[in-house]
């Protein structure tokens, strides 16, 4: 039986970042040096298939510290952890390793600076995300105050003389973000700008790889898990430039009635999710078309980033 014809665009970048490779490598290098198990607080990163995958190397998730024994190592997750969390573990005289990204820690020393200069900072994110709640856990409560879009910006009563400034989660959909600061600038004009964008590198480049792919597809297919901000943003930027798109967290998920009768079909991969399960959906699309991979390619990605001496030496 001849099979259907299927141009796959491939983007690029896709998947893993430098900073979920270093979380990551930091869970498995904390179970090569102190042995199994390590506990870790929250999910590493946003995605079953590698948290699986640590859980049967000898990691231990749990939601809170008073999950965790006291004379085993705990980890942080990539997201980033209020100030409370290592101070708690501190008084326990715990091992903690920081695993949160460098990334989200220089939003987190923006914060601090900008609370030390007497600037009220408004918090442009997703309420109850991991990496706001540990963002605006840097500092004392009521110093930050959380913007998710233009109506929040307009339900601001500060005085309009009032020093303010505003960083972002770095995981933000670049368009949506765009027009909450440009809604906030023109209420406050004093607002103070990060000194270097906040949304990360690796969020910018999928975003865009989406956009250069998206008007060249009639379906994209985006990796990741449902609680995974920057794979769910991918999917919105698909759809917002006219291509519909789906979040899958792996090849059994694809609903191929939706793919249908498509000629060409997109696929991306949310920063946490691993390229094991880009190659596993492009297996599935193989039984049931003959298929073309194409890739679209905006940027190379080359950034590292190195893990705590503890775990180094």
């Amino acid at each position: 039986m001849t099979l259907p014809s299927l141009t796959v665009k491939l983007a690029n970048p896709r998947g893993f970042c430098a900073g979920v490779e270093r979380a990551i490598k930091i869970v498995e290098r904390a179970i090569e040096k102190f042995g199994a198990p390590v506990y870790v607080r929250h999910e590493i990163v946003h995605n079953r298939y590698v948290v699986e995958g640590l859980e049967a190397k000898g990691a231990i998730f749990v939601e809170e510290l008073d999950e965790v024994p006291n004379d085993v190592p705990v980890i942080f997750s990539a997201h980033g952890v209020p100030k409370s969390v290592p101070e708690a573990a501190e008084a326990r005289k715990m091992l903690y390793v920081d695993a949160t990204c460098p990334l989200v820690s220089k939003v987190h020393r923006e914060a601090e600076r900008y609370f030390k200069n007497e600037h009220h900072i408004l918090m442009i994110g997703h309420k109850g995300h991991p990496e706001v709640i540990g963002t605006m856990g840097q500092l004392p409560e009521g110093a930050m105050t959380l913007i998710e879009d233009v109506a929040d910006v307009e339900a601001l009563n500060f005085p309009p003389d009032m020093p303010l400034a505003y960083t972002t989660q770095t995981t933000l959909s670049l368009d949506d973000t765009k027009d909450v600061i440009a809604a906030l600038k023109a209420k406050y004009p004093q607002v103070s700008d990060p000194k270097k964008e906040d949304i990360c590198y690796a969020t910018t480049n999928r975003q865009t790889a989406v956009k250069a792919m998206a008007g060249t597809c009639d379906r994209t297919l985006v990796i990741g898990a449902p609680n995974s901000s920057n794979s769910m943003r991918l999917a919105e930027v698909s759809n917002r430039e006219g291509t519909p798109a789906v979040l899958i967290q792996r090849a059994s998920d694809i609903d191929w009635d939706w793919i249908g009768d498509a000629k060409t079909v997109g696929i991306t991969a949310g920063a946490s999710a691993p390229e094991v399960l880009v190659n596993e959906v492009i297996d599935a699309l193989k039984t049931r078309f003959d298929i073309q991979v194409e890739l679209v390619s905006v940027a190379d990605e080359d950034i590292t980033f190195k893990i705590p001496k503890v775990l180094a030496e």
